[in-house]
């Protein structure tokens, strides 16, 4: 598993990041705004991020989206290490993150040659976060094993400790990938790239005991959220992992303030003080980090939402 992990981010407090606008554009969470949006818009939206203190922006993956399934998901999906290496030149502190990348659907050492990359050029801001898909036509379409995707990516991880470690020349003996001899230059700006992995099925979350830095769930409510952090202890435990594991969760939908529109029954909304206290319970259960999502008609709303939540909230999740 290679050295001892550091926690990337910030200790004595409840982190948070958000999932970028425009570059996914699913039925689920999409905004209207967001279908006329663009490069331009998403650059303002990562630099407001790092002005707030979010302490990451997070890209999805999607190689193809078949016609099934585009009425839903539509066909907007930003490949992950061209947006963030665009949005890492024009961004400071923020960190940058997968959520998730589907490294199954590639070879390890390409999403090495392509995840180093991004880390050397933002100076080691990256954290990889990865998952094993469910879009069987997407795995048919490059030639990888739907059928055996978790099996794969357990492996694939394995192989990316390897790859993006701090050999030039890394070694990688498995069932499925094997290389040794092979350089790889230039290495990531970490000693370690943080690994978090996606998903909130059984399996899923064994990975990310087993072979994670951080664990991202999948949409869990705030109910199942115990459980499921007591099962990585179990299992970390039993193992006799002592590293720290960073714990995510994706909040409700939130609006800083009183809204003069509909936002929805789900979302959260106020002064910041309520929104703080309804969010540090999230830390109660154990949680280190969540990922936010703001309600918002246009990208200025958006970006007065981040900036009042950094300002306003932020301070108080401690």
């Amino acid at each position: 598993m290679g050295g001892r992990t550091m926690q990337v981010l910030p200790e004595g407090r409840l982190a948070y990041g958000m999932q970028l606008p425009v570059q996914s554009q699913s039925t689920l969470y999409a905004e209207a705004w967001e279908a006329s949006a663009g490069p331009a818009d998403l650059v303002e939206i990562a630099r407001s991020a790092d002005r707030a203190g979010f302490d990451y922006i997070a890209s999805c993956d999607h190689v193809a989206i078949p016609r099934r399934l585009a009425g839903a998901m539509s066909t907007i999906w930003y490949d992950p290490v061209a947006t963030l290496a665009h949005l890492a030149a024009v961004t400071e502190r923020v960190r940058l993150l997968s959520h998730v990348a589907i490294v199954g659907l590639r070879h390890p050492l390409v999403t090495a040659k392509q995840y180093a990359t991004l880390d050397h050029l933002s100076g080691g801001r990256l954290v990889l976060g990865v998952g094993a898909g469910h879009v069987r036509e997407e795995f048919d379409a490059v030639g990888a094993d739907f059928e055996r995707r978790g099996a794969v990516l357990d492996e694939t991880v394995d192989a990316l400790r390897a790859a993006l470690g701090p050999e030039e020349f890394p070694v990688h003996h498995g069932k499925l990938y094997d290389f040794e001899g092979l350089g790889q230059r230039p290495r990531p700006a970490q000693d370690r790239v943080p690994v978090w992995v996606g998903g909130s099925s059984p399996a899923a979350v064994r990975r990310a005991a087993l072979r994670g830095d951080g664990w991202l769930p999948q949409g869990d409510p705030r109910d199942r959220l115990p459980a499921q952090i007591a099962r990585l202890g179990e299992l970390r435990a039993q193992a006799g992992i002592e590293d720290p594991l960073t714990v995510g969760a994706i909040t409700e939908p939130l609006y800083v303030g009183e809204p003069g529109w509909d936002v929805g029954r789900r979302t959260l909304h106020g002064s910041p003080e309520v929104l703080a206290e309804s969010l540090r319970a999230y830390r109660a259960m154990g949680v280190h980090q969540i990922q936010v999502r703001f309600r918002s008609r246009s990208r200025g709303e958006l970006t007065d939402q981040m900036a009042a939540f950094g300002a306003q909230v932020g301070p108080l999740l401690g």
